[in-house]
């Protein structure tokens, strides 16, 4: 038992009781599929691969790959330690409808908040301010259409991945101090 129970907002039901009646199974498989691209272990392997990768380059590239990666392991690592102290019942085990078209079960009941993969969200998109407009834009789109998949699949309500979201951006913006990325960088 956490803390702390956090209960859905009035809104988070009506968005959960609308997706519930209106998504179709294509649409809950593919966002079945595209959700892989912001999960833990994904990010965690590609942060590591770039890292490695970036070993025998320039200062600029191996400071921004260690920056990546400890960011990566870090809002990886968070919101196991925060479901620890706040419990909140994910949306997919409050309605029957949802599953009737085809939502499936996601993870523990208990472990909506915050959303996980919208955590590494947030911090992949903070991280991107330093990059040119037309490549932050992109990585800012294709985060948001992530995030989105948590909605459409009832793992999370809407206040989960604000939060979620949030706290990806304040980890990003704290290990910066750490790490030192972002500075002295002009953006193109």
């Amino acid at each position: 038992m956490a803390l702390f129970r956090v209960r859905p907002t009035r809104t988070d039901k009506t968005i959960a009781d609308t997706v519930s009646e209106y998504t179709t199974p294509a649409a809950e498989r593919a966002a079945e599929v595209l959700t892989w691209g912001a999960d833990e272990h994904v990010l965690c392997a590609l942060a590591l691969g770039w890292w490695l990768y970036s070993r025998n380059k320039d200062a600029r590239q191996r400071r921004d790959s260690s920056h990546l990666l400890l960011t990566t392991v870090v809002t990886a690592t968070l919101p196991h330690l925060l479901k620890t102290v706040f419990d909140q019942e994910r949306p997919d085990r409050q309605t029957a409808r949802g599953h009737l078209h085809g939502v499936p079960f996601s993870g523990k009941p208990l472990d909506a908040f915050p959303s996980g993969h919208a955590i590494h969200v947030g911090a992949i998109a903070s991280a991107a301010t330093v990059l040119p407009p037309a490549k932050r834009n992109v990585v800012w789109a294709v985060g948001g259409g992530l995030v989105l998949t948590r909605i459409v699949l009832l793992a999370h309500w809407m206040s989960d991945v604000v939060a979620g979201l949030a706290i990806g951006a304040l980890s990003e913006r704290l290990l910066r101090l750490i790490t030192g990325y972002g500075t002295n960088r002009a953006v193109r």
